[in-house]
């Protein structure tokens, strides 16, 4: 591996000085709070390393810009704050994490190409370097060119695009700090665009990858913003930031359910913010955290030696953090459940006012989620445009002729159905330039679904009277299309893409290859249809709850779930119910605005009540042996202390299944595989005891080690395609094992007629043994009617006896 250093020239740095960003909340503060000796740079780390902090010298303490907030009750600190000082960062941001996955590519006819990132805007970076991984064509090689590259417009230096000794080469660049801003680009350009121009059938042969690992690392410092709500999610969460964010929340030494209810609102609520970049959560039960965290409990509770303040009504209050100043403590203080949520839900709503250090929380109507209202599902009831799918930084329009593809996105509900045979209808509308240099032969708009090959669409319309009417001058111009999607083809996350392959004449100039001002674009009355689809299923399926948190979801809220915890919760158990929280906020676009958290499972009561109403998403581990040999007591699955397996079945299930057709239960397997693994974490899910509608799906692990990686599990797209059934196990060795246990059950909308049918469809071995025995019983009794008759026409002289 080859690597090469580059300096740029000093000049830059007093040229780009200006560019430092300043915090305009907290403009007077910033100059006291950047030291005058800066933390020298941190050793350079390895792609996959990422240090948390790096040691700085301490500093004289910050200046507050902000006015102290209204006098409230305060918290009390047990022990007196520690001298403040400013805390450095490293961080890490790769272009994957850039919004490129499979990185960018550069060929013969697309020369130069940009990227933009932001950065959390409460930071000051000290040092930077650019470590850039570059995969070069042999033919690029060859031609010994340079790639020039430039950040937020000033050059940072040219590498070579040489041959190397392996397939990629790797190059350390260092920026000067005062170039990096909240808001930034890079561009690549190759400098050797006038002869490779017009190298039009060989842009394959001459490419340079900038590789998805290339990384921007970072060291920084960070500003006091100041105890602020109106910052809010600042700075517990940083909408700038394009890698995944950690939140610390911190309950009383005896937790309780309503705390841990209104952490999973606010948890649920940070993952609809944090969208693609993800996020987790750390549960921390009697400690404060080390740097940003949110504190849940009531008044006067005690949590790491800060007391809650005392209030009548629901509270939110931000405070410096007593171990550093610098970091902040947001605390949601309730009496009771409905306070606490009242005060969390009041938090989501944002929109406070500039320096609001407290603020108490009237009580407010919290809205209740409808039957498949998730904002981020596509409508069932009308077709859709595909404007309304977009986000508000894309558009359907492609200029020039190399671009990149026009993606649309959009989530469903992952419990569709349609009949076989039938199909998804979807009308394009597309229009391609009229230049007379664009060869219309050999150009076409590709679509692909989920990586699935659709069509591609010509510029126009095919078939001899087409094409004769098309050379007599006439217009044969093809700009609509109707498309028939399977329903296989809709998971519960989408992407259609679409792209504007466009050929060039040969006698066409080069000049034309970089011409930008020509507009290929999809109509903007193109849709989709899936008013025809029902909402249908069988549950329980665990690839439906790691898609979309179905079936708790269907009711975005959670207004008819139970969050199931045992009684004496763990870190590692509070905090898998965050990211879980998490996951479906940002698949529904809904928080968690009405759900319910228990403790143990309820003997009678209200609690009882809402158990039977609901689904049931539990989290435990191993040693949680009475809690989850109550919770497992009806289900397929079984717990002690130090193992979990599979019941057997009965005599009765087992005809029971094979009557019906269903020959693909492997609790055998399952059973083995659990007993055969030391440490594992996994998901399993059965009909719940308490309602035969309801399902339960409960996250476990071996220990709260292995608990707590389900959240590093649940963010790889590989173990997510894997999990399915209504078990699966995770292990570092062999990966995702899924297994179907227990039966199934038909859950969702269809009439009772339609039913018929389904059932029928779906049991055909059961049918045919019914169908046998009713032909049977009907054939017998047809035989003594007429054997009967037959004897009485035989015999007319026995009619009188």
């Amino acid at each position: 591996m080859k690597r090469m250093t580059f300096k740029v020239c000093q000049v830059l740095l007093a040229v780009t000085v200006l560019s430092a960003p300043v915090m305009a909340e907290d403009t007077t503060a910033v100059e006291s709070q950047i030291p005058l000796d800066l933390p020298a740079p941190a050793p350079e780390s390895t792609p996959d390393a990422t240090p948390d902090s790096v040691p700085v010298p301490e500093t004289p303490p910050m200046q507050d810009a902000l006015p102290e907030p209204e006098p409230t009750p305060a918290p009390v600190a047990a022990t007196p704050a520690p001298s403040t000082f400013t805390p450095g960062s490293a961080s890490s941001i790769t272009v994957a994490q850039m919004g490129q996955p499979r990185g960018i590519m550069l060929s013969g006819g697309q020369l130069q190409a940009g990227i933009d990132f932001t950065l959390p805007a409460d930071q000051v970076i000290t040092n930077a370097q650019l470590l850039l991984n570059l995969k070069v064509s042999p033919a690029m090689a060859a031609r010994n060119t340079t790639l020039q590259l430039m950040m937020n417009g000033q050059p940072l230096g040219t590498v070579p695009l040489g041959s190397a000794d392996s397939d990629v080469s790797n190059y350390q660049l260092e920026i000067p700090a005062a170039m990096v801003v909240s808001s930034n680009n890079i561009s690549f350009k190759i400098n050797d665009g006038d002869a490779l121009l017009c190298l039009r059938d060989l842009s394959d042969k001459y490419q340079v990858t900038i590789m998805p690992t290339t990384r921007l690392d970072l060291e920084g410092q960070q500003l006091n913003i100041g105890a602020d709500l109106s910052h809010f999610p600042r700075p517990f969460f940083d909408s700038m930031q394009m890698t995944p964010a950690s939140v610390a929340f911190a309950f009383p030494a005896k937790t309780q359910p309503e705390q841990v209810s209104a952490a999973a609102l606010v948890a649920s609520w940070l993952g609809i913010e944090a969208d693609y970049r993800g996020i987790s959560f750390n549960a921390l039960t009697d400690k404060l955290p080390e740097k940003n965290g949110i504190l849940f409990g009531k008044p006067g509770d005690q949590i790491g030696g800060l007391t809650l303040p005392a209030t009548q009504k629901p509270m939110l209050q931000i405070i410096d953090n007593p171990g550093n100043p610098v970091y902040k403590l947001l605390l949601v203080v309730g009496n009771s459940d409905q306070q606490l949520r009242a005060a969390a839900w009041r938090l989501t709503q944002g929109k406070f006012g500039g320096q609001t250090a407290s603020t108490t929380v009237e009580n407010q109507a919290i809205p209740v989620s409808k039957a498949y209202d998730a904002p981020r599902w596509i409508s069932t009831e009308r077709p859709v445009r595909l404007t309304e799918l977009m986000r508000k930084d894309q558009s359907l329009t492609a200029t020039g002729i190399w671009h990149e593809p026009l993606s649309v996105a959009f989530r469903a509900a992952p419990d569709l159905f349609l009949w076989d045979g039938s199909t998804i209808p979807m009308k394009i509308g597309y229009r391609f330039p009229t230049e007379n240099w664009i060869d219309e032969e050999r150009s076409y708009l590709s679509m692909t679904f989920n990586g699935t090959f659709l069509n591609n669409l010509p510029v126009n319309k095919q078939g001899a009277l087409e094409t004769l009417w098309r050379k007599v001058g006439g217009d044969a111009r093809q700009e609509t299309y109707n498309l028939a999607l399977q329903p296989y083809l809709i998971y519960g996350d989408n992407q259609l893409s679409l792209y504007f392959n466009i050929q060039t004449k040969e006698t066409a100039p080069c000049s034309v290859l970089l011409n930008n001002n020509i507009k290929s674009r999809i109509d903007e009355d193109s849709w989709i249809d899936l008013s025809k689809t029902r909402h249908f299923s069988l549950l329980p399926n665990l690839s439906y709850f790691v898609g979309a948190s179905f079936p708790f979801s269907r009711f975005a809220d959670y207004s008819h779930t139970v969050l199931l915890l045992p009684e004496n919760p763990g870190e590692a158990e509070i905090s898998t119910l965050m990211n879980l929280a998490a996951r479906s906020g940002n698949a529904t676009g809904t928080s968690l605005n009405n759900n319910a958290v228990m403790f143990g499972l309820p003997t009678g009561g209200a609690n009882l009540q809402r158990l039977e109403d609901s689904h049931v998403l539990a989290v435990s581990t191993i040693n949680q042996n009475a809690f989850n040999r109550t919770l497992l007591a009806q289900s397929p699955f079984t717990s002690n202390e130090h193992a979990f397996g599979v019941r057997e079945r009965s005599i009765w299930l087992k005809i029971q299944s094979w009557i019906e057709g269903d020959w693909g239960s492997t609790g055998i397997a399952a059973d083995r595989y659990f007993s055969s693994n030391e440490a594992w974490r996994g998901f399993v899910s059965f009909r719940s005891q308490w309602n035969p509608d309801r399902v339960v799906v409960m996250a476990i692990g071996s220990t709260d080690e292995q608990l707590a990686r389900l959240q590093t599990d649940l963010g790889s797209a590989r173990i997510n395609a894997s999990i399915r059934g209504d078990a699966a196990i995770i292990t570092d060795e062999n990966g995702v094992r899924s297994f179907r246990v227990g039966q199934q059950f038909p859950s969702g909308q269809m009439p009772w007629y339609m039913m018929v049918v389904w059932y029928a469809n779906q049991h055909s071995a059961f049918l045919a043994i019914l169908g046998l025995l009713f032909a049977t019983v009907i054939g017998l009794s047809l035989y003594a009617l007429l054997k009967k008759r037959a004897h009485k026409r035989l015999n007319p002289q026995d009619d009188g006896k």
